[in-house]
């Protein structure tokens, strides 16, 4: 299956219903392009505005046609709960997603990773490793500790996916979250984080 997607026979509508404004580094006319080509980014922090937009232009694209979708990350992490928002958009697609690491992915960014149908990088494409964070709580003790707790088993359904597609037992999962270990695109491959690393078209330097 190629990892660039071809044009969509039908053109979904842009901007996708909710879909907050494109946010900075990319122009409204390129993010409208990607959008045509059944692209969605992920970019930056991973909050709840962020997750809001990503689920938005899934829904969209979805409801457009049985297409793969092409997501492509370049995100250190974020909360938790952002991330497991988009998780539960993609468990529930029709359509095929393949997920692109184009820069980086850690953190909360990996659970999104783990639910696409098939995973790639680019070669220069790092991860880290790291526990997915919970929000930011304010309130009662009650609800400090509920909201603790809350965490705990969304971090729990975050191993055990890391595990299912990694083939490695959760407890080594949950080590080398713990200590932050940071992987190339090979060693991801070799991890069994991604499917695939891109291989270049062109040739090397002459």
């Amino acid at each position: 299956m190629p990892l660039y997607p071809h044009q969509p026979h039908h053109q979904p509508e842009w901007p996708p219903p909710h879909l907050p404004p494109p946010g900075p580094g990319l122009p409204g006319w390129l993010e409208e392009r990607l959008f045509d080509q059944r692209i969605v980014m992920l970019r930056g922090h991973l909050g709840a505005e962020t997750a809001t937009g990503i689920a938005a232009a899934l829904l969209t694209l979805d409801s457009a046609g049985p297409e793969v979708v092409h997501l492509h990350v370049s995100s250190p992490g974020g909360d938790l709960s952002a991330a497991l928002s988009v998780v539960d958009v993609l468990d529930a697609l029709a359509a095929p997603v393949h997920a692109l690491v184009t820069a980086e992915a850690g953190g909360a960014a990996l659970a999104v990773l783990a639910a696409a149908d098939q995973r790639a990088a680019y070669r220069h494409a790092r991860f880290k490793l790291a526990e997915p964070r919970a929000a930011g709580v304010t309130g009662t003790a009650d609800e400090v500790a509920a909201a603790a707790g809350q965490h705990l088993r969304e971090l729990e359904e975050v191993l055990v996916r890391l595990a299912a597609i990694t083939g490695k037992p959760r407890s080594r999962i949950e080590d080398d979250l713990s200590t932050g270990r940071i992987l190339s695109a090979t060693e991801a491959l070799e991890y069994g984080l991604i499917d695939e690393v891109v291989a270049p078209k062109k040739n090397g330097p002459r």
